[in-house]
């Protein structure tokens, strides 16, 4: 071995060095399903461990109260964003008397269930009317009673009493929720039922770009959701730094008599996609999707789960709202591995560190990544080496930003300062991506090695002083 190494020396090699001199960790892979911050399914409506709706049934009226645990573990995954909506009436029943009450329970709830709360206030539905004393304010309507959709006061958006009403509600909303750090996102919603973007009273998109303009000067600092439907409209508001969702996620119907709502999947999403130029958005934003009806429909209607799954995949999804329905028995392998592949997920492929580092100097650390997802983290959780012994430690974060780390791979070539205040001695490497909320680890590695803290153990280093050898 010697002469081995005597003549990769001769060579220019620093093979032996390198094994001499540091650690090299190769990390095996686990193909676990993983349950990580800001990705993944949702549940809707309600939070983690609270029983689901039935198969082909769901409510779009967003809980005002404490829900109840179930009493067994619900048949759903275990999911970090719960996904919420609101009528206008019920947030606003007298004017300018709001219920904040609502959304205040609604982010304690999901914080106490491990979860983020994304949100969607909703001005009206076709079962939901606007406020009454909106209607009676002297706004103008857009249809009379006598007409086939009468039943529903159908607002005239262009109307400017609709914009100053509706945008006091997002305005109060902004200041008192944008930033907060466990709001995960929410929906741009201004026009038509569920504030989805589509309306036989379609006002003139200079309309609908002051509807959209409103949740912007709201929520500067919270990520905001393009709804889909209008593709002037979509273009625009990703252009101003929105992500997208669509509703109809798994809609494979080949034909329809209805205008507004002609077969999806098939052919108004993926076509939309590339006419309103969104394709790369999920690169800086994220995309989160609904399923048409729910999963169980799919099935009634012998819809291919394999063709819906593929499709959310190449539109690089982000999180999934299955209405909070079960996912039939025989299609859960589907889900299981469409669940692997959503989102990030990030494998330490190698590890190389110094066997000894001397406390107050700088120590190289290389390191190579794969994020194995269709997405990135849309948040930047801090990447960071702790070094533990029994009677010290220390977290040194690495000067990485992952939000930058597309699916593939990604490298760290650099070095971290070692705290001069650490004691000699042996020490415990270990790798985590932090919550920069608390500090603490976050993010699940689909690879071995994971305490029970969260940090994952890659081996041990030996502080020593200038003046000792290794």
């Amino acid at each position: 071995m010697r002469k081995v190494c005597l003549a990769l020396i001769l060579l220019g090699s620093g093979l032996c060095q390198a094994q001499r001199d540091t650690v090299i960790v190769r990390p095996a892979p686990i193909d676990d399903v993983l349950t990580n911050p800001g990705m993944g399914i949702e549940t809707f409506q309600r939070f983690n461990g609270q029983a689901t709706n039935p198969p082909l049934e769901w409510s779009e009226v967003g809980p005002v109260t404490k829900l109840a645990q179930a009493t067994t573990k619900p048949d759903f995954p275990d999911t970090t964003i719960a996904y919420l909506r609101w009528y206008w009436n019920a947030l606003e029943p007298q004017q300018g008397r709001f219920r904040w009450d609502i959304i205040d329970l609604a982010l304690a709830e999901a914080r106490a269930h491990a979860q983020t709360l994304a949100i969607r206030l909703m001005p009206y539905s076709n079962k939901d009317p606007l406020p009454e004393w909106y209607q009676r304010s002297g706004a103008r309507r857009a249809n009379k009673p006598s007409d086939k959709d009468g039943a529903i006061w159908q607002p005239d958006f262009a109307d400017p009493l609709y914009l100053k009403y509706w945008g006091e509600v997002v305005a109060e909303a902004g200041k008192r929720y944008d930033g907060n750090p466990y709001l995960d996102s929410v929906d741009i919603s201004s026009v038509g039922y569920w504030g989805e973007g589509w309306s036989p009273y379609m006002p003139a998109f200079s309309v609908q770009k002051a509807m959209i303009d409103i949740w912007f000067d709201a929520f500067p600092h919270t990520t905001l959701l393009m709804n889909f439907d209008e593709q002037q409209a979509l273009t625009y508001g990703t252009s101003r730094g929105a992500g997208w969702r669509l509703d109809c996620l798994g809609d494979l119907r080949v034909k329809s008599n209805d205008p507004y709502f002609e077969p999806e999947m098939l052919d108004v999403y993926p076509q939309q996609v590339v006419r309103a130029g969104i394709q790369d958005v999920w690169q800086r934003r994220p995309v989160s999707l609904e399923v048409c009806g729910t999963v169980s429909e799919w099935q009634r209607d012998h819809f291919d789960v394999n063709y819906i799954l593929e499709q959310a995949l190449r539109w690089h999804v982000t999180s999934v709202n299955l209405k909070s329905s079960p996912i039939p028995d025989d299609w859960k392998p589907e889900f299981e591995n469409f669940q692997k592949k959503l989102g990030y997920r990030f494998l330490l492929r190698r590890l190389e560190y110094a066997k000894a580092a001397v406390p107050g100097s700088m120590m190289p650390i290389h390191m190579w990544w794969l994020n194995a997802g269709v997405a990135p983290a849309y948040m930047n959780y801090p990447l960071a080496i702790e070094l533990r012994s029994a009677n010290d430690s220390a977290v040194i974060n690495l000067p990485v930003d992952v939000r930058k780390w597309l699916p593939g791979d990604a490298v760290f070539d650099g070095s971290v300062y070692v705290p001069e205040t650490l004691s000699v001695g042996v020490y415990t490497l270990r790798v985590a991506m932090l919550d920069p909320r608390s500090g603490k680890p976050a993010v699940r590695f689909a690879i071995t090695g994971r305490d029970s803290d969260g940090w994952y153990n890659e081996g041990q280093i030996r502080v020593t002083s200038l003046d000792h050898g290794d």
